[in-house]
């Protein structure tokens, strides 16, 4: 835009008006916060319900029921399900979660089968384990496996014991998994969170079955067949893939989190409001300024871009301030929307660091088009007058 030997005028303009300068870079900082908050909860629920090409796996829960409290399924489905054609495994698990309702801390127990999480090809396998050990928790009835997510935000360690809807576990490792649901569990025994739940069924009763089929093509026809099966039965099933359970059973979240979009792009107005009024102000201080610059010889169309480049730079600084500020915040704060026991990890990601920047001088330089415009065409005869 500008050659860099003029980079030092544009910043020496800024230096002239620091406390100016310093309000409008607060301002484009607080409205980029907002802004970068919004798109970490967008991205959020874009990893927790956007089925990829390559996703294998189904839940089959109880037909018309969203809650886990509300879902019991025989635990014996699970024989049925695995000779249906295109099943490789089905996992019964047991839910119990300490709140149903929308929230920021919800401690989600998922009990399954020993042999299902520490077998050869167990869940466990593909978990990033951050503290303790698998084998502690395959010693005690009472341990578990917590979610990174989980175990940051409640301040858990190996080894400590913690209550949650009237169940007491010991926390045997803390695990790092690229699964969503994972993040903000604790994985227990199947037969414990069975016996130790106050309601739900006891022995025998589960809340829903996690299928791996084996090919992603069949996930449709698996989950009508599944249901066919138990269509007849006390217990109906309803069975969709996994992402598309989340999107459905946590609706009232994913409604409010689209809706802050709208809040997201008033941000961005008020971030081009802002840059565009700081530029109009500094440009009429330096009428006289640009007069004497054009009988230097600085061409119209390069006080233009001095202008330009100006309210480039206040949103770049503006925007990496805000954008820094929000990513730390949602990094070490490990946010995440729980609804119905299912999660909703508020995530940031390089992406949106990029593009909030990229947004951020994109806005300043719009901000400046109309004013460098407007003092590039003033003449110098005008400018002298003006003054």
């Amino acid at each position: 835009m500008i050659a860099p030997k003029f980079v030092p005028v544009v910043v020496k303009q800024l230096w002239r008006h620091r406390v100016r300068s310093v309000l409008t870079l607060s301002g484009v900082a607080i409205a980029m916060f907002l802004f970068i908050a919004v798109q970490t909860l967008q991205e959020g629920v874009r990893r927790s319900t956007q089925t990829a090409a390559g996703d294998t796996r189904l839940v089959v829960y109880r037909e018309n029921r969203f809650c886990p409290a509300a879902s019991r399924l025989p635990q014996f489905y699970v024989d049925r399900i695995e000779k249906i054609p295109g099943v490789v495994s089905a996992v019964p698990v047991k839910i119990v979660v300490n709140n149903c309702r929308a929230s920021l801390d919800v401690v989600t127990f998922r009990g399954v089968p020993r042999e299902e999480l520490v077998g050869p090809r167990g869940w466990a396998t593909k978990w990033q384990l951050i503290a303790g050990s698998v084998a502690e928790w395959e010693k005690r009835s009472d341990s578990a496996l917590v979610g990174e997510t989980l175990a940051a935000r409640r301040g858990f360690q190996v080894g400590q014991s913690f209550d949650a809807s009237g169940i007491t576990v010991t926390v045997a490792g803390i695990i790092r998994s690229p699964e969503a649901q994972d993040q903000n569990v604790a994985y227990v025994h199947l037969d414990f969170l069975q016996q130790a739940a106050g309601k739900g069924g006891g022995l025998g009763s589960v809340t829903q079955f996690t299928v791996r089929v084996d090919d992603p093509a069949k996930m449709e026809q698996v989950a009508e067949a599944i249901d066919a099966e138990f269509r007849t039965e006390a217990d109906p099933t309803m069975t969709s893939p996994e992402k598309a359970f989340v999107a459905q059973a946590g609706a009232d979240i994913v409604e409010i989190v689209k809706f802050t979009q709208w809040l997201g792009w008033g941000c961005l107005a008020a971030v081009l409001a802002l840059v565009a009024n700081a530029i109009v102000l500094s440009v009429q201080d330096r009428i006289k300024e640009h007069a004497v610059l054009q009988t230097l010889g600085f061409r119209s169309g390069l006080i233009a871009r001095l202008i330009v480049s100006e309210g480039m730079l206040i949103g770049a600084l503006g925007g990496a301030i805000g954008t820094g500020i929000a990513l730390s915040v949602v990094h070490f704060g490990n946010f995440s929307l729980s609804q119905e026991g299912l999660s909703i990890g508020v995530s940031a990601s390089w992406s949106v660091l990029v593009w909030g920047l990229i947004i951020s001088a994109g806005v300043g330089i719009v901000a400046g088009l109309v004013p460098g415009w407007r003092a590039g065409r003033r003449e110098i005869a005008s400018c002298f007058r003006a003054v």
